[in-house]
């Protein structure tokens, strides 16, 4: 099996290249241009392993992704190359459009001419795991559920962007027939989970003894899924699920943004001690432009469909993420020191 992953020294796609290497047995190339969030230190546990290969190209340039299909001759694509945070999105919506939209065209065109070229039986079997957010179907109220059938609403220009690439991603399977397969995730946390998003910010200024910024009141919640969780159930849609179908993966695992960050700082407490509790450096700030209050996935129709279930709770998976962060500095302070140092994302201006 030869799958391509795109986006893959990224977070989620560095976790789940390291998946299918190592523990699925696939042959893998990982794909990926290498911007602010990409990082080959992400892949050092399968460098060098005859299964996986790396090459650094952009998916808005066709003729690599073009050269990409025909050398290494791919049964799956795994697309996760993304600009993924809200906070960057709102200065820098550009990228997001560059990357998200056109990248995702760019992909799905080129997998469309190759996979027209294919013999019937490698035709039958070729898929495109098209990989996205729950921020596509914008905030809940204080109760529900997102569902696969809930219906679009984003609130960012991330998830404008998103929401762009999975219309793509639909349009190309219902005109043209590509064997596209969907994913729409809750919020993901684990190990080498690049230091702008919550978790890692909250774990790197705590050991830094730097305010631990927390938007608003604190009162925005997020269902957390732990990032083993949800590759094990991308590598699981990309194997088993219906062509034309989408299905959400969530943690059922939903916490206040402020009960998060007070437990973050609950465990540093007891692993990292300092002369006061971290919770004296919690710090309320401005809240984000058009920051949805509550996201929550219902995660049943791929629970029942193909029996996937989170492996980690909430507790578990963040002790687990801490500890990690605790034993890695080598990988994470050249990141703190040279690309994001933890200062405020996200303000925009214009117009006030």
């Amino acid at each position: 099996m030869r799958i391509l992953v795109t986006g893959g020294a990224g977070f989620i796609g560095s976790a789940l290249v390291r998946y299918l290497v190592l523990e699925v047995g696939a042959e893998v190339l990982t794909f990926d241009a290498l911007t602010y969030a990409g990082n080959l230190a992400n892949l050092r546990d399968v460098e060098g392993r005859p299964n996986h290969r790396f090459l650094r190209a952009d998916i808005c340039d066709r003729a690599a992704v073009n050269e990409a299909f025909e050398t290494f001759q791919p049964d799956r694509i795994y697309h996760l190359a993304a600009e993924s945070h809200v906070d960057r999105s709102i200065t820098g919506a550009a990228d997001f459009i560059t990357t998200n939209v056109i990248g995702t065209f760019t992909l799905l065109e080129a997998a469309r001419n190759y996979w027209a070229a294919l013999d019937a039986e490698r035709k039958e079997a070729f898929r495109f795991l098209h990989v996205s957010t729950d921020e596509v179907y914008g905030s809940l109220g204080a109760d529900g559920l997102f569902t696969e059938t809930t219906p679009y609403d984003p609130s960012s220009p991330y998830s404008a962007s998103k929401a762009a690439s999975d219309h793509l991603a639909t349009a190309w399977q219902r005109t043209y027939g590509l064997p596209v397969v969907g994913s729409n995730c809750s919020n993901n946390y684990g190990e080498y989970h690049f230091p702008e998003k919550l978790i890692p910010l909250i774990i790197l200024n705590a050991l830094h003894g730097k305010p631990l910024p927390v938007y608003g009141d604190g009162s925005n919640i997020r269902d957390w899924l732990y990032v083993d969780d949800h590759v094990r159930a991308l590598h699981l849609i990309g194997d088993r699920g219906r062509v034309g179908e989408t299905y959400n993966v969530g943690g059922r695992n939903e916490r206040r943004n402020i009960d998060v960050v007070r437990g973050v700082c609950e465990i540093l407490d007891r692993l990292q001690p300092r002369a006061t509790s971290h919770r004296d450096l919690i710090t309320f700030v401005t809240d984000r432009p058009g920051h949805d209050h509550r996201y929550a996935i219902d995660a049943s129709k791929l629970e029942n469909e193909l029996g996937w279930r989170a492996r980690e709770t909430f507790e578990s998976g963040i002790e687990k993420t801490i500890a990690w962060y605790l034993a890695n500095e080598s990988w994470w302070r050249p990141l703190r020191d040279k690309v994001y140092a933890g200062e405020r994302l996200g303000i925009s201006t214009a117009g006030v």
